[in-house]
């Protein structure tokens, strides 16, 4: 347990803001837990979020020893495309898991940063671990970023809030879409019947856009590029369900008379882009589509002559 004793150097100021301007390291969300659990205390008595500061105001905060995530290191090969002492960013392949869980405890992402970042992890919100700070489907390859200590991690975090991450994918999708581009604006939530699915929910959805533009068709097939404003669980994958046109081999919301055997959806972050989360240096990055994705391409453009 570390305990921290600052001196309020202002007034009129909610103790949850003010904490966390001091403790830039910590996420808001984590300081308001400490002061629901009574471990920020003013003048040695417990406050509410809502406090608001007087001049010279002594303030306690009480932060637990951050919690070792359960979960054993492997050693397991990465494409590392960036990384400095700050952030990594990893092209995940088609297939792997990000994050532990049940029926996948090993052979995950965060198992193989847990190797290679060693000691150097976030411990952001009181749980040691590689700062995944988004994640993509088992079956969708391409980019995604790591924050390697807590200040990288809250900062990316508020980019995420605020859409200034630019994720840019490519699909190939079941149907011929007509339009040229398009943008769909439908709320996503839980589904109302399986709670294992997402989907469009007005009801009890959170706001949700997506923005496409077709690159080639094909007989039966779309390649489009897709770009996320907001960053809902599945969304380009229901979005693109709802309209009409799953992506090819979503065995949740897609089509199940399947053409060509893809092995999961055909779905891939392929452009990445941020201002760095510490040098403020606008950093862009963008892979080569994976080989499975090339051969659904090779397959549907054989089948068109």
């Amino acid at each position: 347990m570390e305990e921290i004793k600052l001196v309020a150097d202002t007034m009129d100021i909610r103790i949850d803001s003010w904490v966390s301007e001091k403790l830039p390291e910590y996420s808001r969300t984590y300081v308001k837990k400490l002061i629901d659990n009574e471990s920020v205390m003013v003048n040695g008595k417990k406050v509410k979020s809502n406090y608001k500061l007087k001049s010279n105001d002594e303030v306690t905060i009480l932060v637990p020893d951050p919690v070792k995530l359960d979960v054993e290191a492997e050693k397991i090969d990465m494409d590392i495309v960036y990384e400095d002492k700050d952030i990594l960013v990893i092209n995940k392949p088609k297939g792997m898991v990000v994050h532990p869980a049940v029926g996948n405890y090993t052979g995950t992402l965060v198992n193989g940063l847990m190797d290679y970042c060693g000691d150097d992890l976030s411990d952001i919100n009181g749980v040691i671990r590689p700062g995944i700070v988004h994640r993509i489907d088992k079956d969708t390859s391409g980019l995604l970023v790591v924050a390697k200590n807590n200040i990288s991690h809250e900062r990316l975090t508020e980019m995420l809030k605020s859409h200034d991450i630019k994720r840019v994918y490519y699909a190939v999708v079941d149907g011929v879409i007509r339009e040229e581009s398009g943008k769909i604006d439908a709320p996503i939530g839980r589904h109302p019947v399986d709670r294992k699915k997402m989907a469009v929910n007005t009801k009890n959805g959170r706001h949700a856009v997506t923005y496409f533009k077709v690159l080639e068709r094909f007989q039966d097939a779309t390649l489009i590029e897709v770009r996320l404003e907001t960053g809902r669980t599945h969304q380009i994958r229901v979005h693109m369900s709802y309209i009409g046109f799953p992506v090819m081999g979503d065995e949740v919301y897609g089509r199940r008379n399947k053409s060509i055997d893809t092995d999961g959806q055909v779905l891939h972050a392929k452009i990445l882009e941020f201002v760095h989360p510490v040098s403020c240096e606008n950093m862009r990055f963008e892979v080569d589509l994976p080989e499975y994705f090339k051969e659904v391409l090779k397959l549907k453009e054989f089948s068109q002559n």
